[in-house]
């Protein structure tokens, strides 16, 4: 499978550019290698598509965010490369048309039909825990979502079949308009006015959804929630959205991660942290210890004569790589507690112990530092 270049190097824009300049930048590209203007060229409508699909992205604030952060794994394309139909509904109104018919003004040359309609998107907030995320999970969710009416076929139409073609548009669902300039004659089209782009009308509407082509209904749906996914990732599901009225194509169901925050667990990237305090006897004379993990508790062993700020190290307890690439670790940051109040007999011993010369500072050239350390675990 071939790599896809980035979105940006596609459009050939800088990573800040503005929305205005994204869109100017499409328009240019679509233009340069329309198919209809390229007949001879049989790279131009792969290029044609790889415009598209880098302008629907990096056109949607929050794909852009997710395809900024996580590049071509953010899940944000919409699943491959859009097929003509999806590319002329899509973006007609880049080139001033409805409805796809701006690539038919522009060129004067694709007789492409009526427009394919889609149906709006839902979207969703989905609550996982840390060690859904850390894992991956799947979950079953309820969902009322428009679907097309059984007995209509989601026509709207009465059984179906009471149709006929409208005889505005010839079926074709748009009307088009022929104007003169100094460059010639351009071709414009725009959405029927008499059947809303449908291309045909209802002569009796269907008893059940009353003429709507659609019924509300309630769906249990599974969705695979992949291991590492990030708060405020959205993930899609194509075609499990709502269906349009009369006729078309679902939209997309949309899910938003929010990562619920671990009672003693903190994540940072695909590593798990943890804050351990110690006593100041266990630190000095070592200890076993349970932590908790993602995974469960784990025994952990504290070596006589352990510093304060120590990092322990737990390979493979993170969190799995979105990418696939492995998983991240568990880090264990040793804190040594200070008793705030002592009793006498407490004191009376510590006092003795003041002046002792083990217990008196002395660290060694090759000792690290707090800051040293940090860097250490996470170079």
């Amino acid at each position: 499978m071939a790599t896809k270049r980035d979105y940006y190097e596609v459009l050939g824009i800088a990573k800040n550019a503005a929305a205005d300049e994204i869109k100017s930048a499409y328009r240019k590209m679509a233009i340069k290698f329309h198919p209809d203007k390229n007949p001879d060229d049989p790279t131009a409508e792969d290029k044609f598509k790889e415009a598209a699909e880098a302008y629907e992205v990096l056109s949607n604030a929050d794909k852009r965010a997710r395809y900024d952060r996580f590049g071509h794994q953010s899940g944000s394309g919409g699943g491959g490369v859009p097929n003509m139909e999806d590319i002329f509904s899509q973006f007609g109104d880049i080139f001033g048309g409805q409805g796809g018919g701006g690539f038919e003004g522009f060129f004067g040359g694709r007789q492409g039909g009526q427009r394919v309609r889609k149906g709006s998107n839902l979207r969703i907030k989905l609550k996982l825990d840390l060690e859904e995320i850390a894992n991956g999970v799947e979950k079953k969710i309820k969902v009322k979502r428009y679907v097309a009416c059984a007995p209509c076929s989601g026509t709207g139409a009465k059984n179906g079949t009471d149709l006929k073609t409208c005889a505005t548009c010839q079926g074709q669902g748009q009307v088009k308009r022929v104007v003169n300039t100094m460059l010639g004659q351009m071709v414009s089209s725009s959405t029927c006015p008499a059947c809303n782009g449908e291309g045909k009308t209802v002569t009796a509407t269907c008893d059940t959804c009353k003429g709507e082509g659609r019924q509300l209904h309630e769906e249990v749906i599974p969705i695979n929630i992949p291991a590492g996914v990030a708060n405020d990732m959205q993930l899609s599901m194509n075609g499990k959205g709502n269906y349009p009225e009369r006729g078309g194509v679902p939209g997309d169901l949309l899910i938003q991660i929010e990562e619920e925050p671990h009672e003693f667990l903190k994540r940072d990237g695909n590593n798990i942290m943890f804050e351990q305090y110690i006593s100041f006897v266990d630190a000095a004379l070592g200890a076993s210890l349970e932590v908790p993990t993602i995974e469960g508790k784990v025994k952990i062993k504290v070596e006589p004569g352990t510093q304060a700020g120590k990092i322990l190290r737990l390979r493979g307890k993170g969190i799995k790589d979105l990418n696939g690439y492995g998983r991240g670790d568990q880090l264990i940051h040793l804190n040594v507690w200070t008793p705030k109040d002592v009793s006498g007999e407490e004191r009376e011993l510590l006092e003795k112990l003041r002046d002792s010369r083990n217990f008196v500072p002395s660290p060694g050239k090759n000792e690290k530092g707090f800051f040293e350390r940090v860097k250490e675990y996470f170079a």
